[in-house]
């Protein structure tokens, strides 16, 4: 008798045969093996936080924040949670970095000049969420008032708040920081906070912008550690001394405690990781090509 395997035309027929009789996710699941095609990608694998907010910093380089004994707090948070070790921005100056992490391009800005309002059109997290049927908004220390566009108030500036340039987000989605609810709850499916100049890092030292954390988000970190959310804290560029790598902290529930990840990161992949968080099916800009953050969650 012979011992030969069977020919090509036989082993297809097998491969059928028990992707038929199989229920239909195992059958799925041994085809996949079966064809070595269609691995799960990184975004089945990511949990589904109720609430993100994401606070964007300024102007510093991971060895002044990470490990710096004027940013307790920021540690506190990186011990408790996600510290990426080779997070990085996409470019110098400040503006274009903002633009990239909200809709996947420096979409041509290359300095901090003011731009004009609902001037661009192109898909950004905050399009995105609100086409989903998500709920999206930001919050803007020193900003003058809801859904202001002024270029300038004080210690606000308009360059860091890249959505009051794009016609498909509301204007009145950009909000003042005293708008930030007490009742988390009610926080959007996805925000971003936006300290001023001085609470940022930029104008002040790293310990203002430490205890400005600790003060204002301390609470919402606290809750978000049992209410299934997430608080991301990052920076928009480096000190220009240190190959734009930034700190990012990552804290909430939906994180595993002490993670410290070594995968080179962007922008754009936080970028990406934010709308596969939230569950979206859209990928803006370079966010398309870009990698969910892996290996910091539960």
């Amino acid at each position: 008798m012979s011992t030969s395997a069977p020919g090509p035309h036989r082993r297809s027929r097998r491969k059928v045969v028990l992707a038929v009789a199989l229920p239909t996710g195992l059958a799925a699941a041994l085809a996949t093996t079966l064809t070595g095609v269609g691995a799960a990608s990184a975004s089945a694998a990511l949990p589904r936080p109720d609430h993100v907010v994401v606070v964007m910093m300024e102007n510093h380089a991971y060895q002044q924040i990470i490990g710096s004994k004027d940013a307790p707090y920021l540690n506190s948070l990186a011990t408790g949670g996600a510290v990426l070790k080779a997070s990085y921005g996409i470019t110098h100056p400040s503006q274009p970095n903002y633009f990239a992490v909200f809709s996947g391009s420096t979409q041509g800005v290359t300095d901090d000049g003011c731009y004009t309002p609902a001037s661009m059109s192109a898909a950004n997290l905050a399009s995105e969420l609100i086409a989903a049927g998500k709920t999206w908004g930001s919050y803007n220390e020193s900003l003058p008032g809801e859904g202001s566009t002024t270029c300038k108030s004080g210690k606000y500036a308009q360059k860091h708040n890249p959505w009051f340039a794009f016609k498909n987000v509301p204007a009145a989605s950009g909000h003042t920081f005293d708008q930030f609810p007490t009742d988390f709850g009610k926080l959007p499916s996805v925000s971003f906070v936006v300290p001023n100049l001085c609470s940022d890092m930029h104008d002040c030292s790293v310990g203002t912008g430490d205890s400005w954390i600790k003060k204002n988000l301390g609470a919402y970190a606290s809750w978000a550690k049992t209410h299934n959310s997430l608080l991301v804290v990052t920076y928009d560029e480096d000190d220009k001394h240190s190959g734009n790598q930034i700190p990012t902290v990552l804290y909430g529930q939906p994180v595993r405690a002490g993670s410290a990840p070594t995968t080179k990161y962007s922008h754009y992949d936080l970028l990406r990781t934010l709308e596969d968080l939230a569950g979206l099916t859209t990928h803006a800009g370079k966010a398309a090509g870009a990698t969910d953050l892996a290996g910091l969650w539960n």
